[in-house]
């Protein structure tokens, strides 16, 4: 009998790649997916759960960003200041308007994890308005969303 163990990826071992994901390609929740599962890494086969072996995304065109039906007037983005009464509320038409990146990074917010990983996961995260980013020099790999 062959004693065969669990792989677990040490830290030191994690290798990083810079992926380029166009959002105007596909609706907000299949881009969201797509980069939430570069950011953790889980499609890597040396993916070990409290590893953050996750890659850089790079998100460009977040102002042509695809949704369907009527979310644009009726999905709704709360923000509480902390104080009583500090409340507002935007639509997705209005957030689109002044922060289209915020749309993006919420959605994956969403899809990530719920654990101490979730913050350096994030900052892996560059989402840009349109077609120009400033990681061209890191040479992304651009990843088609179907």
């Amino acid at each position: 009998m062959v004693n065969v163990k669990t792989y677990s990826q040490k830290p030191s071992e994690v290798g990083r790649r810079w992926i380029l994901i166009d959002a105007s390609s596909a609706p907000l929740g299949r881009v969201s997916t797509v980069i939430a599962k570069y950011l953790i890494g889980k499609y890597k086969p040396t993916y070990t759960p409290h590893i953050d072996a996750g890659d850089y995304v790079v998100v460009i065109n977040a102002e042509k960003l695809v949704v369907t039906g009527d979310k644009e007037t009726d999905k709704i983005y709360y923000h509480h200041s902390g104080f009583p009464g500090g409340i507002t509320d935007a639509t997705l038409g209005e957030v689109r308007a002044k922060y289209p990146e915020r749309i993006i990074e919420e959605a994956v917010k969403g899809m990530l994890p719920r654990n101490k990983l979730a913050a350096e996961r994030l900052k892996r995260l560059r989402v840009f308005k349109g077609e120009t980013h400033t990681h061209t020099a890191q040479t992304p790999e651009k990843v088609e969303v179907k």
